[in-house]
């Protein structure tokens, strides 16, 4: 068995962060159904999840021994402290029994499940959906999560001087599920080419919702870093007047700061996955780095601003 996703991260148009009213309002998506609002310990809200059915080839093995899934995938997506939009599709996938393809009633039935017809080997359809290239008739998680987010977008009133501006990340990502014992036992995270990163776990029991939360977490967090590399890059630091360095700074320290927190969920398995992604490839010693680097600017610029008021 295997669960695997795909996320889309990205800034949520408009000049400022929405209020959680509006949040909510944007990603109320799914009439009758009840939008997941939190507010401790940061603002997030996420719409219910939608099925999306699929019947297609899954872009394993060669062309004479074709994988097709056919079931559901499940799409969402989320605004987390008001400013940051992620879209999001995952399934888990199951062998489906007898070879044989079922009527739709079958499929719909099991949300977010997609069953594999022909001889499916794991191992070659985990390296498959992780893969960065995807055949143009496979299964594409990728769209889905791109097109909740632009469904969001879409909501949002336009107008204003936009002072933050950084592009969308990709994470996919591709658990495979081993024994009924709960627990992460594997964690292996890169960053491709682009702005393509993929996430690969080994899993014992893991729920297929609870483990799409935690590499929206994961994915949140890699763009954060991201942006604040992108913006400290703009900056130019020690290449221009320190003054338009810190112009250019600004922006991150309103709006992008205060929101890493990473494996606040607070749960086991946010935590197992988190302990392995702080040892290697370290993403809170890399934040940090860089936080001190822009306080350094701060505390220099002020430095100066108080001697030059003192010259006076």
């Amino acid at each position: 068995m295997l669960i695997a996703g795909e996320v889309h991260t990205g800034l949520l148009r408009g000049p400022d962060p929405v209020t959680s009213d509006q949040a909510r309002r944007l990603v109320d998506l799914v009439v009758g159904e009840q939008v997941l609002v939190s507010e401790r310990p940061i603002a997030y809200v996420r719409s219910p999840e939608m099925p999306i059915g699929v019947d297609c080839g899954l872009g394993a093995a060669g062309p004479a021994r074709q994988v097709r899934g056919v079931g559901t995938a499940l799409q969402r997506v989320a605004i987390t402290g008001g400013h940051v939009v992620q879209g999001s599709a995952y399934a888990a996938f199951v062998r489906g029994d007898g070879g044989v393809r079922r009527p739709w009633s079958h499929y719909l039935t099991r949300p977010g499940v997609i069953e594999t017809l022909g001889r499916t080997r794991w191992e070659e359809t985990a390296a498959a959906l992780a893969a960065p290239e995807r055949p143009g008739s496979a299964l594409d998680l990728g769209a889905m999560a791109g097109r909740a987010a632009d469904r969001v977008q879409r909501s949002v009133a336009a107008g204003g001087t936009v002072r933050l501006r950084s592009p969308r990340t990709r994470l996919r990502w591709v658990a495979s599920v081993e024994e009924p014992d709960a627990g992460v036992s594997r964690v292996g995270f890169s960053v491709g080419a682009g702005d393509l990163r993929v996430l690969r776990l080994t899993v014992r029991g893991v729920p297929a919702a609870e483990l799409a939360a935690v590499c929206e977490d994961v994915a949140m967090h890699d763009w954060l870093l991201s942006a604040l590399l992108e913006i400290i890059g703009k900056s130019a630091i020690g290449a221009m007047p320190r003054q338009q360095a810190l112009e250019r700074l600004l922006p991150a320290i309103d709006y992008l700061l205060h929101l890493w927190m990473p494996g606040a969920r607070g749960d086991e398995l946010t935590a197992d996955v988190w302990d392995v992604l702080e040892r290697r490839p370290g993403f809170s010693r890399q934040w940090d780095t860089l936080v001190h680097r822009i306080r350094d600017q701060l505390s220099v610029g002020a430095v100066a601003a108080l001697a030059a008021v003192g010259n006076r």
